[in-house]
């Protein structure tokens, strides 16, 4: 019996061990797959830094073109724009035939009538806010959540002291 019993652990003994060896090729395998994808991933982002490199290099070139060519170009003193003719004598009946005409009062209704219609706008916002009607809203509001966090509390005090009766009777039966 003695040796039935031997040649079981031992045949068990060579199964584990052939498992081990099953599991240590495995894990090797997978960590040269895993390495193998790396450095494929590792070529594939050389090859887009040298190709982002290069296009850098040619945009930089292009740039340091541009520069020399317009620093090769005279410098022309910048003109004043006249944006308007107001306050200035009138100009020549044939650039005034080309000129728009607007009239005066959509100017003055573009220069005063945004700032109104802002200013009265905040003052009925103002006035809604500060109604009586919205003040005795906020104050309900204000009171019901008030009681709403004070039960809130008490439930939350009468739970610990619950939690900490159910542990003192736990302590005391231990």
């Amino acid at each position: 019996m003695d040796s039935a019993l031997w040649a079981t652990l031992g045949g068990v003994a060579a199964l584990l061990l052939l498992l081990v060896l099953l599991l240590v090729v495995g894990l090797l395998v997978a960590a040269a797959r895993g390495r193998r994808r790396t450095e494929q991933a590792l070529a594939a982002s050389r090859a887009d830094v040298d190709a982002l490199r290069t296009q850098v290099e040619a945009l930089t070139g292009e740039l340091a073109d541009q520069r020399a060519a317009a620093a090769a170009q005279p410098a022309v003193p910048p003109t004043e724009f006249l944006i308007t003719t107001a306050g200035t004598a009138a100009a020549s009946s044939a650039d005034q035939g080309d000129l728009p005409v607007v009239p005066e009062r959509a100017v003055l209704s573009a220069t005063f009538g945004e700032p109104l219609v802002k200013a009265a706008s905040l003052a009925y916002g103002l006035r809604r806010a500060l109604s009586a009607e919205s003040r005795n809203r906020i104050a309900f509001e204000m009171r019901r959540e008030v009681k709403r966090a004070r039960k809130q509390r008490r439930r939350e005090a009468r739970r610990a002291v619950r939690v900490a009766t159910a542990r003192d009777r736990e302590e005391e039966a231990a």
